[in-house]
């Protein structure tokens, strides 16, 4: 009985304590009400690994697409390659038929 009876007047007086109550004030108002609180910092991470993946996927696009520009400017068979496939060119004698294969429906 002794033992319930000390704590509940510690517990009182740290309740008292106008240090105590202040850095439980700080620290509530930190993680909850700041600018900085804990779910803007959520969301700040989530943007930020978002904005990595992004950097890290344009790194590899503009990486290919240099060494596409590096070929097509350095061999004339792929640069011919190039202009047949994606726009199409031919030459005066010749025909072009497209091919596109449809997509299946899905039921």
């Amino acid at each position: 009985m002794n033992f319930k009876l000390l704590n509940m007047k510690r517990a009182v007086d740290l309740l008292k304590n106008k240090f105590f109550l202040v850095a439980v004030v700080f620290v509530v108002w930190m993680l909850f009400f700041d600018k900085n609180d804990l779910y803007s910092q959520y969301e700040q991470r989530q943007q930020r690994i978002k904005l990595e993946q992004e950097r890290d996927f344009y790194t590899k696009e503009t990486a290919q697409v240099s060494k596409d520009l590096d070929e097509l400017t350095s061999n004339p068979a792929k640069l011919e390659k190039f202009a047949r496939e994606k726009y199409l060119m031919k030459k005066a004698n010749e025909d072009v038929f497209v091919i596109v294969k449809e997509k299946k429906k899905e039921e």
